[in-house]
């Protein structure tokens, strides 16, 4: 697949890797926009936040990733690289 068939897989809810890549079990997956409510929050700067907008507070969809590591990416960014390559595919769960 192509990057634009990767970010419409992430949109379908599914998981997507590039084969490519060096790290094993790496993938990405959309997290949707939600609602954070300020008793959910364990970020301080968070929760302030959230208390100072009445309670709760948008939060915009993102693309997260597991990485090599076993750690988790919030708002992964696509390299120059990520974009033109063609070797994308789902992963299955």
């Amino acid at each position: 697949m192509n990057f634009g068939q990767a970010i419409e897989a992430l949109k379908q809810s599914k998981k997507v890797a590039r084969k490519g890549w060096n790290g094993k079990n790496m993938f990405l997956w959309l997290k949707p926009a939600a609602n954070v409510k300020a008793e959910w929050c364990k970020d301080p700067m968070l929760k302030a936040i959230a208390e100072a907008n009445g309670g709760e507070i948008p939060a915009l969809g993102t693309i997260c990733m597991l990485t090599a590591q076993k750690e988790i990416l919030s708002g992964w960014l696509a390299s120059q690289t990520d974009m033109l390559s063609e070797d994308w595919e789902v992963i299955e769960n």
